[in-house]
């Protein structure tokens, strides 16, 4: 079943009267369940198309299928509930409240779960354990590497169980040994916990840890093809 249905997508911006097309006719699925990598160059569209399937941002043409219901077919008080019940967020810059343990910073988004506050902490910290930072959960971001800021960003977006993680440019501010440990994470999610993940990058190397890499270009789909499941292996190994 398909999770997310994209259908001749546009997005355009406007400044004094200039029109800037960022999104100019993508069309596009992704089923329950797979590992899609979203590629291109700066300018290629490929942020405002994570912002759009986010629930960040509203195309101004076309349609976008969540859950097999449009974008227009949901309340502001639903889009709200989805983005954080349903949706998970994981950002190049981590996010992460500075002056807050790793704990508090993964129950955040348990305020408006519905789960009783008094499982908050069971809950935040399993999340944390999957991440394999359960050593740290009492420490505050400045304590914590590049790596494990990003493994405590991963656990806060997966506290609530989303049925899809967007991640954006997850690796960008790590190197190489770090990115590949979230790499890893990610994969595992997706193979082991079924978790819909669409991945943003600009990285070819990044990009073939998904099952699947649709390439964008000046706001248009230039390909979208499986990627070879022997060279996703080669990456999980390293």
């Amino acid at each position: 079943m398909s999770l997310i249905e994209v259908r001749d997508l546009k997005k355009i911006y406007y400044s004094e009267n200039v029109e800037t097309p960022a999104l100019r006719g993508v069309s596009f699925e992704i089923k329950t369940g797979e590992f899609v990598a979203i590629m291109g160059p700066s300018g290629s569209g490929k942020s405002t198309l994570l912002h759009i399937l986010g629930f960040l941002d509203r195309p101004s043409a076309g349609k976008y299928l969540f859950d097999e219901k449009t974008i227009n077919d949901y309340s502001e008080e639903e889009l709200a509930h989805i983005r954080n019940k349903k949706m998970g967020f994981i950002f190049q810059t981590f996010n992460l409240l500075p002056r807050t343990s790793v704990l508090e910073n993964v129950k955040l988004p348990l305020l408006y779960s519905g789960i009783k506050e008094s499982l908050w902490n069971e809950v935040a910290l399993k999340a944390i354990e999957s991440v394999g930072l359960s050593h740290r959960s009492h420490h505050q971001p400045s304590q914590l590497s590049g790596g494990e800021q990003q493994r405590a960003a991963i656990a806060r977006a997966l506290v609530n169980s989303p049925q899809v993680i967007f991640a954006d440019e997850p690796t960008g501010n790590l190197d190489s040994k770090s990115g590949q440990v979230i790499m890893e994470i990610l994969q595992k999610l997706n193979d082991e916990e079924g978790h819909t993940i669409v991945l943003i990058t600009h990285e070819t190397y990044t990009a073939e840890n998904a099952e699947r890499i649709i390439r964008l270009h000046d706001g248009e789909i230039e390909s979208d093809k499986p990627v070879d499941y022997r060279r996703r292996a080669d990456n999980f190994i390293k």
